[in-house]
């Protein structure tokens, strides 16, 4: 890995331990190995780095989203992403960023966090679309609002989970998600008469 990707990592690493206010150069220095002078060489400035390592956090989490096109049954696709394994103490490495008063007040670096949400909302949405025209879910339903309720629900899951320092609230927000999935799916005969 090369200095400025070494930079980077860091940078990315920190943010998603401590957010950007908490996070000093000098600290990024200190955990790459980096010198000053190749440091500024590479980043003018805490903030160019920043955006550097928030870019490369979306490109971490995006792929992930992938998961929710391709073969097979959609809501299985839904699912599997649902419960796809998450450090839930650690939290989302784009979210988190907007607990960030300095990333919220600065457009440029609030403008990455905003596109990652809207990309993986269209992900969602259009997954959720499949879902309805397969009959795997009832076609009264919104996908464009369920999508936001899907990634609200794990977004707020981690928010739970890291203030009560336990993972199940968590688990616990997902597991509610996938019920209420399942309960959007058509009535069969069979389901009417159980």
């Amino acid at each position: 890995m090369g200095t400025r990707e070494r930079l980077v990592q860091t940078m990315s690493d920190l943010l998603w331990e401590r957010g950007y206010a908490d996070t000093s150069p000098r600290e990024v220095r200190e955990r790459s190995g980096v010198g000053q002078g190749s440091q500024y060489h590479h980043f003018a400035s805490k903030r160019d780095l920043a955006l550097a390592a928030l870019r490369h956090n979306v490109d971490d989490v995006l792929p992930a989203a992938d998961s929710l096109s391709g073969p097979g049954s959609p809501l299985a696709r839904i699912e599997a992403y649902l419960l796809r394994p998450r450090d839930a103490l650690r939290g989302c490495k784009v979210g988190r960023m907007t607990q960030d008063p300095q990333v919220r007040e600065d457009p440029e670096l609030l403008a990455v966090v905003s596109s990652a949400f809207t990309a993986m909302h269209t992900q969602w949405a259009h997954a959720l679309t499949e879902a309805v025209t397969a009959g795997e879910l009832r076609s009264d339903i919104d996908p464009e609002q369920v999508a936001h309720t899907l990634m609200a629900v794990l977004q707020g899951g981690y928010v739970l989970a890291m203030a009560q320092g336990d993972p199940a609230p968590f688990e616990q927000a997902r597991q509610g998600a996938l019920s209420l999935l399942r309960a959007a799916a058509p009535q069969t005969p069979e389901s009417l008469t159980k």
